[in-house]
């Protein structure tokens, strides 16, 4: 009797997508902050070897436990990337001063410049172009130098549309060309992959050529998502968020970053030529949450160091 099968079809389910995620995720680096790191206690159980680990300099943290997260780190065989935030750095001289004590004390040779959380200068300096400018990473002897890139745009920069930030971009692509250093755009996080595809196009449209590594925000409960993508200010896929969190069903599940991986990857392997290279991970949940993701998801490519 068909006209009484009242049973609903099921949707077809997403593809899998398995080797595409794994070549996505290969080299993939994360964020760790200090006060994050001290609570794991081997990186080398949850992260591949030569993971490249960035470590959030947040305003108020003293240059010393930075230093010493870079050397933990370090000796444990990961690449280090410091944040250099250009509104908390007092002057050249801090500035110089703290490339030596990376160098000096955990060998590092790469830096995220950005400007930075606060919204007033403390110092001489108001965006990381300045902190280019001065040229002491080039004297260093810095190998790679990564500039903020923001999908959704940014709130702090332009308060309507994105002419400022784009603006930045360019001249940042542009200075490739005056450092020996290797460069690529990080971004901020975001939920759905279309904006980010739409905006990764639009880069090569105006002819940015830096390499694009993905801001995606790992495994955490969607209540502190929410919160931290409010407070970052996320746009458009903030919807994605809204949206689950009126679906009573998922409401207390944590959220996962699984289907924006998935649709970036399948876009990827459709367009090899896809500036997006890189998946840069915020452990809004945890490391340990987020690398255990990771490792579930990634195959090859998130096997940690000492499995």
């Amino acid at each position: 009797m068909a006209l009484l099968n009242f049973r609903r079809k099921e949707a077809p389910a997403a593809p899998i997508a398995g080797a595409e995620i794994e070549a996505l995720l290969k080299d993939y680096s994360i964020e760790v902050m200090p006060r994050t790191a001290e609570k794991v206690e081997d990186f080398r159980a949850l992260l591949p070897g030569g993971t490249r680990v960035y470590i959030a300099h947040i305003e108020g943290t003293p240059i010393e436990e930075m230093v010493a997260t870079a050397k933990r780190l370090n000796a444990d065989g990961y690449k280090v990337m410091p944040h250099f935030p250009a509104r908390i750095i007092k002057d050249r001289a801090t500035l110089a001063d703290w490339i030596a004590r990376y160098q000096g004390e955990a060998d590092v040779r790469q830096g995220l410049l950005l400007a930075g959380g606060v919204a007033q200068p403390l110092g001489e300096f108001s965006d990381s172009m300045q902190l280019m400018e001065t040229g002491l990473f080039d004297e260093a002897g810095f190998t790679r130098l990564h500039v903020a890139g923001h999908p959704e745009g940014n709130r702090d920069i332009d308060a309507t549309g994105t002419a400022n930030v784009d603006a930045a971009l360019k001249w940042k692509n542009d200075f490739q060309t005056r450092t020996d250093a290797e460069m690529a755009i990080a971004t901020q996080f975001a939920f759905d992959a279309k904006p980010i595809i739409g905006w990764a196009d639009s880069l090569k449209e105006a002819g940015i050529s830096l390499p694009v590594h993905i801001g995606i925000a790992g495994p955490a409960k969607l209540q502190t998502l929410i919160k931290f993508a409010i407070a970052c200010g996320v746009g458009p896929s903030l919807k994605v968020l809204q949206k689950r969190a009126m679906d009573v069903t998922k409401l207390l599940l944590p959220y996962e970053p699984t289907d924006v991986i998935r649709e970036l990857a399948l876009h990827k392997a459709a367009n090899p030529d896809f500036n997006i290279t890189n998946v840069h991970f915020f452990p809004l949940g945890g490391i340990k949450t987020n690398a255990n993701w990771a490792i579930e998801n990634g195959g090859t490519s998130a096997v940690p160091a000492n499995a």
